[in-house]
């Protein structure tokens, strides 16, 4: 796995709370020069981000996020508004407080309902993986599944924990087999980000390996070296 092949699964991700479109700019070009699945930043920027980048780069934010537990009415809210500002992939928080106490019914239609105001655009679900039992996140699994998202993601990088090597093995095993995996949190180089992609990851949501690159971190910037 080269370099690149790494960049072309990453969301380049800038979330941080004092963010201003300057920051989100910069992203946004590092996301066209490295060739980056996408950029994920706030959706206060997305319509800006969307017409600076045109069709060269798609657009990703959060919606009920980090916490999750805005009401399901809000949340697709916030996906239709984003997909109306051009979105072209939203990432989710469940309710993790009711998939706690076993409220999968409400989990699964919240998941639906969002999936529905997305309007075709790809949908993300974070589970927050360091909050869950492995139960939990067995079941969570198979909520994702059930409800239709696109991907089942592991973390906000927000909370406690990020991604690890164990919950992205967990989460491939057991999700549906049309379901892909995002990595999120703690991914700092490019070899964690290969680990995570053998491991059965898709998509990585990462601030850091793009810096790594533009700093030479892992000995190369080569967009041809193996990982």
């Amino acid at each position: 796995m080269t370099t690149t092949d790494i960049l072309a699964r990453c969301d380049h991700t800038l979330l941080s709370t004092t963010a201003t479109w300057e920051d989100i700019r910069a992203v946004c070009d590092d996301g066209m020069r490295y060739r980056t699945a996408s950029v994920c930043i706030p959706a206060m920027y997305v319509a800006r981000a969307k017409a600076y980048v045109g069709d060269r780069l798609p657009i990703c934010t959060v919606i009920g996020f980090p916490c999750g537990y805005a009401t399901t009415a809000a949340k697709c809210f916030e996906a239709s508004d984003a997909v109306a500002n051009g979105a072209d992939e939203i990432d989710m928080v469940i309710p993790v407080g009711a998939l706690k106490a076993g409220e999968d019914d409400y989990v699964r239609d919240e998941i639906a309902a969002v999936k529905a105001a997305c309007a075709g655009r790809t949908l993300k679900v974070i589970i927050e993986t360091c909050l869950l039992t492995e139960e939990e996140k067995l079941r969570a699994c198979r909520i994702v599944t059930e409800a239709g998202a696109d991907f089942i993601k592991t973390s906000t990088g927000f909370s406690t924990g990020g991604a690890t090597r164990e919950d992205v093995a967990f989460l491939r095993a057991n999700v549906g087999k049309d379901i892909k995996v995002k990595a999120a949190g703690g991914i700092a180089n490019l070899t964690d980000a290969a680990d995570m992609i053998a491991l059965g990851a898709d998509r990585l949501g990462t601030s850091r390996v793009v810096a790594a690159v533009k700093a030479g971190a892992d000995g190369t910037t080569s967009p041809n070296a193996s990982y």
